[in-house]
């Protein structure tokens, strides 16, 4: 299989691949020809491989819409060139020298039209580093930042309401800001499918372009507030996402004309397209079905006859999604305005999801650009040996680079939008992303590769233009040379207390952790301090048939005792190890430890400042987990009024002063 297997090699789909244990796996051929048939390129034989090989090195041969390098660097060039010329975003042209084979680039990062011999091209220059949470901080700040990490729609606030949402956070920002916190990580804010309670995980959007409208508070505009409704304990998302879309509704049906224009005038062709999506989407939900794939076919092609019919036969439909957009829009922005009004230097971080749902906007707007015919997740390991499908889909490699990376480039933007920085979800699949062809197991998949180096670029110069951090979310095994390229581009990596352990399985000193890096007491899929100190991951772990095979409940205890005493060794050498029973210490021992760190950033989740045993999401859970579902007990100013999360706070403010340099 000597054609099929260089056909890999070209489209960067990976014949073998490592485990977790360091072993080295082969992926079938059969998978490979699946694969690569999911990417375009037909390879059912050896004659059809090298056919398909022969059309993508002509293919690869040509000049791409974009090239992409380092300011003051050199890039090799795709032909031999003899001159060329680049003209900056200030319309200034520059001459430039090429020289066996290289092009010998700007000193200014930026976007640039380049012309070699004639033909023309986009260039894209990055700065050497991202911009690191000092370099956001006030110029008399003396102190290394620190912040909170908050599932928004589990935020309170005065007023009462069934989910949080951009007002709430405006609140919490005000609160977090006046405690003295310098950043507000916040989940991914990417738009759902507008009012559908069933598919409400942040992590699993329609779009990665646009936000979801449902946090969208009218209030933060201008216009009148929502209407009041307490809610259960845990939130009733069948029933709060169309609520809410009603809600919306009725304020955009009372607007003037002038107002409602002055809300949804816009020349963003693709906001437009997504509001389109969503008027379909709503359209064609009472019917059954989920998403662009359970249309009608005509209304496959969002620039086909039947979508461009709908469009203007409701017009007024996707104006009100246009309005919800703009609502959120001016809804995010009140949010950092809050933050950076209340002292925080940094604001918001904000959340980018790995991909999208197969059946959402971006995959229907977005076709040429994205993958088809294969959903990601995690190959089969001896913690999981079924693999993991997570049914989100992403970007096409090959997309990517005929697109000149268009639309990679505007999620970067809108994800850096939130104000402050973002933090890039499984950052590996910059790198490479395991995917697996429609129909086929986990293990039936492969490694593709992403064009890392032209991905990595680009988010250092969207950042650099947005002024905001990056935190490329690390955890797990990392791809060959991916540690090394992300901390020279001073992207801050994830060192969550959890999973920093020494060699003899121990707990590693604050002063272990590096400094490039965010150090946090948990995420929003790991259990929390109070949590983990109590066992409260165990009895979910029994509850449902989740504890290691051959491991009964009582040995898993006594795993964890063990444990407790590793942990409680590292964050406190002096005091009595506190009773299962007793979290409150080793909360306040956990955040202590993550405050002390060199890290350039310490961040705390909200539920563990707050000593709460539950976490936010189960990994691998459905319907048998709460999971996005829990709320707070009360608004954010009176939980920080609590005597013991008063403390917390008050103790990350003296130690990130501490040692600062």
């Amino acid at each position: 299989m000597e054609q099929l297997h260089a056909l890999a090699r070209a489209c960067g789909v990976a014949r073998e691949w490592t485990d977790v244990e360091g072993r080295l796996q082969q992926v079938s051929d059969g998978a490979l020809a699946a694969v690569l048939a999911a990417l375009g390129h037909d390879a059912g034989s050896e004659r059809q491989a090298a056919r398909s090989l022969e059309r993508l090195t002509a293919r690869n041969a040509a000049l791409p819409p974009m090239l992409v390098g380092d300011c003051g660097g050199q890039l090799p060039l795709p032909f031999a060139a003899t001159r060329a010329e680049a003209t900056g975003e200030d319309g200034l042209t520059l001459p430039l020298m090429v020289e066996g084979g290289l092009l010998h680039l700007p000193d200014a990062p930026g976007y640039y039209d380049l012309a070699l011999d004639g033909r023309t091209t986009r260039l894209a220059l990055a700065p050497p580093h991202c911009p690191l949470p000092r370099d956001l901080m006030p110029p008399d700040a003396r102190h290394r930042p620190w912040g909170v990490s908050v599932q928004i729609p589990a935020l309170r606030g005065v007023r009462l309401a069934p989910m949080g949402g951009f007002g709430e956070l405006a609140e919490a920002a005000r609160a977090f800001g006046a405690a003295g916190a310098d950043a507000l990580a916040i989940n991914p804010v990417h738009a759902l499918f507008p009012g559908h309670g069933e598919c409400y995980s942040p992590y699993s959007p329609s779009s990665r372009l646009f936000l979801n409208g449902a946090l969208a508070d009218p209030a933060l505009a201008g216009l009148p507030p929502l209407p009041e409704r307490k809610g259960p304990p845990l939130i009733d998302w069948p029933r709060a996402l169309p609520e809410r879309l009603a809600q919306l509704r009725a304020v955009f049906d009372d607007l003037d004309p002038a107002r409602r224009a002055a809300f949804t005038a816009t020349d963003d062709a693709m906001l437009r397209r997504h509001a389109l999506f969503d008027a379909l989407d709503c359209h064609f939900r009472s019917g059954g079905a989920h998403g662009w794939r359970g249309w009608p076919a005509a209304f496959h092609d969002p620039a086909g006859e039947a979508a461009t019919r709908f469009a203007a036969e409701h017009a007024g439909e996707v104006a009100f999604h246009l309005f919800v957009q703009a609502l959120a829009r001016q809804g995010l922005a009140a949010c950092q305005a809050a933050a950076k009004g209340a002292g925080m230097g940094i604001g918001l971080i904000g959340d980018l999801a790995v991909g999208v749902d197969p059946s959402g906007s971006d995959a229907w707007s977005l076709r040429d650009a994205m993958l088809d015919g294969l959903t990601i997740g995690a190959p089969p390991d001896p913690l999981g040996p079924l693999g993991q499908n997570w049914s989100i889909t992403s970007f096409s490699p090959q997309g990517l680079r005929a697109s000149g990376y268009a639309p990679w480039i505007a999620m970067i933007r809108a994800g850096l939008a939130a104000g402050g920085g973002l933090r890039i979800d499984h950052a590996f699949g910059l790198a490479r992303l395991w995917v697996i062809p429609e129909g086929a197991s986990t293990g039936e998949g492969a490694y593709l590769s992403y064009p890392f180096a032209d991905l990595i670029r680009l988010a250092t110069l969207e950042a650099h233009r947005a002024g905001g951090l990056v935190i490329a979310e690390d955890l797990g095994t990392a791809p060959y040379d991916f540690t090394e390229a992300v901390t020279e581009r001073r992207m801050l990596g994830m060192r969550v207390l959890w999973f920093e352990r020494a060699t003899d399985d121990g707990f590693i000193g604050a002063q272990d952790y590096p400094p490039l890096s965010a150090a946090m007491t948990g995420t929003h899929d790991t259990v929390t301090v109070a949590g983990w100190w109590r066992g409260r991951d165990l009895d979910w772990a029994e509850r449902l048939g989740r504890l290691p095979e051959g491991v009964t409940r009582a040995e898993a205890e006594a795993i964890r005792d063990w444990d407790r005493g590793l942990l409680w060794s590292t964050l406190d050498h002096t005091a009595p190890r506190p009773a299962p029973d007793n979290p409150a210490p080793v909360v306040d021992a956990a955040i202590a430890h993550i405050a002390r760190t060199p890290a350039e950033l310490a961040l705390v989740s909200l539920e563990d400042l707050l000593g709460e045993e539950e976490q936010p999401n189960l990994p691998g859970t459905v319907a048998v987990h709460p999971n996005w579902q829990r709320r707070t007990e009360g608004p954010v100013t009176a939980l920080l009024a609590d005597p013991p999360v008063a403390d917390r706070c008050a103790m990350l403010r003296a130690l990130r002063q501490d040692g600062n340099s």
